[in-house]
């Protein structure tokens, strides 16, 4: 699995910003292809012959130009850009009840992983590090599909990172999930963002409820905390750029 996760420099941001107001129509297309405009989880087959992306709890999207998925067996969250397929290129990718067809312009898998074991609130500091980063809250950071996905904000150097989530069993607080970065040493000048996905297989089993996922993660501004909605996945299963894609490779 490619293990990517989105970087956006202020500056670079503020660049496209004023970018997109200048372009004319053909730029504009050519600017949309740049970014992502979803956030899914690619499920394959077992043999890889074909599979599916959730877009939401609700929404699987079939890509009517990719049999294969990229990544192999794996199931993996991905940022994805895509648009709605023409009418021949429906029939040569078929067309199947209930699912909504696109046509994949380009899809890329960001750093998906399983939640790490709980061994208590101060050893889980010394096992997994308590450097600080920001919760970014935009479009990225969400709970659905049984994964919860986070843009972080932290300060990068050249070193690799690492990040785990810990589900808190020691707790009081139901369903109290805490993110850990570890810098191992990394502190440099430069701030930006990265992408990782938790697979949230390891909860309690909320029985079709929709409960409050916790979050919480030390900043550089202390101990904070967010909510989720979340409710623990339904069974789905697969069949029938630029500068501001710059992408952060050192986390694990």
């Amino acid at each position: 699995m490619r293990k990517i996760s989105l970087f956006l420099a202020g500056l670079g941001l503020m660049a496209a910003t004023f970018a997109l107001q200048s372009c004319s129509n053909d730029d504009d297309d050519n600017y949309s292809l740049a970014f992502p405009n979803a956030l899914v989880t690619v499920k394959p087959d077992a043999e890889n012959t074909s599979f599916r992306m959730q877009l939401d709890d609700e929404t699987e999207l079939w890509p009517v130009n990719m049999r294969q998925s990229p990544f192999g067996t794996k199931e993996v969250r991905a940022l994805v850009n895509y648009r709605t397929p023409t009418d021949a290129e429906l029939e040569s990718g078929g067309i199947y009840a209930d699912i909504k067809h696109v046509y994949v312009n380009w899809i890329d898998s960001i750093l998906t992983k399983p939640m790490a074991e709980n061994f208590g609130e101060e050893q889980n500091k010394k096992t997994y590090g308590n450097d600080p980063v920001e919760i970014v809250n935009d479009w990225l950071t969400v709970a659905e599909d049984g994964y919860l996905t986070l843009c972080f904000r932290t300060h990068w150097g050249v070193g690799r990172h690492r990040v785990s989530l810990v589900y808190r069993t020691d707790a009081d607080t139901p369903y109290l999930v805490t993110f850990h970065h570890d810098a191992e040493g990394d502190t440099g000048n430069r701030v930006g963002d990265a992408l990782v996905a938790f697979n949230l297989e390891g909860l309690p089993d909320t029985k079709g409820e929709t409960v409050d996922l916790t979050l919480q993660w030390e900043s550089f501004s202390g101990t904070k905390t967010a909510k989720f909605k979340y409710c623990t996945r339904k069974n789905t299963g697969a069949s029938p750029a630029t500068f501001a894609r710059a992408t952060e490779k050192n986390i694990e």
